[in-house]
C-alpha cells in the first residue's frame, strides 16, 4: 500500500480550511474535529420511529465455534490493530486452544445475555492518513480520518454481522419460496 507510507509536506505548507490557515496543532486538530463531525446539531424528527412497526421477538441463540472460525478467517492479518494492540494472526493463533476460543465465545454471549456492550470495545484511537494522489495536502479534504478500534470487539461485531446476514438471506429465501 503505497498512498500510506509517510508523506513529506514541504516546510511552507499549512492546512487551509475557510481561507484560514493553521498552523497550530490545536487549531488543527479543532479543524478536524469541526469538518467531521458538522451534522452534531441538526435537527432530528424521531416521530419517524413510531411509523416502523413492532416486530415479534425472537430467541438469540448462543454462538457456536463454527461462527467464531467462519468470523476470523475473514479477518485481514495485516490490518493494524486497535487500542489494546491484539492482532488478528495472534487472535487466531489463540483461538486453536478450544479453552480460549469458548472463552471468545463466552464473551460475545454475555454481550447479548447482559444486553450489554462493555465500554472496553468502545474505546477507539484515530490516526490521520493523507489521501493518496493529492497535488497538494493543504485542506483537511486531503487526509481520511482511521478508526481503530478494539479487536476483540470487532470479533464479536462480525459473529454478529455474520449471523445478522445470514438469517436475512435465509429469511428472504424462505419468503421467497
Amino acid at each position: 500500500m503505497n498512498w500510506v507510507k509517510r508523506c513529506k509536506l514541504l516546510a511552507i505548507e499549512v492546512i487551509q480550511y475557510n481561507n484560514r490557515s493553521y498552523i497550530k496543532l490545536d487549531d488543527l486538530w479543532n479543524t478536524f474535529y469541526n469538518s467531521f463531525n458538522s451534522a452534531q446539531n441538526q435537527q432530528v424528527d424521531i416521530d419517524l420511529l413510531k411509523e416502523i412497526s413492532d416486530k415479534e421477538i425472537s430467541e438469540w441463540p448462543s454462538f457456536s465455534i463454527a461462527e467464531l472460525f467462519s468470523a476470523i478467517k475473514k479477518c485481514n492479518n495485516l490490518s493494524i490493530p486497535g487500542p489494546n494492540k491484539l492482532e488478528w494472526r495472534y487472535i487466531k493463533k489463540i483461538i486453536k486452544d478450544k479453552e480460549c476460543a469458548n472463552r471468545f465465545i463466552d464473551i460475545a454471549n454475555m454481550c447479548f445475555d447482559l444486553g450489554h456492550w462493555p465500554s472496553y470495545f468502545k474505546i477507539s484511537t484515530m490516526v490521520i492518513i493523507p489521501k493518496p494522489n493529492k497535488s497538494a495536502y493543504n485542506s483537511p479534504k486531503s487526509f481520511q480520518p482511521i478508526i481503530l478500534l478494539n479487536t476483540t470487539g470487532k470479533l464479536v461485531k462480525k459473529m454478529i454481522g455474520e449471523r445478522l446476514q445470514f438469517t436475512s438471506i435465509s429469511n428472504n429465501f424462505i419468503h421467497s419460496c
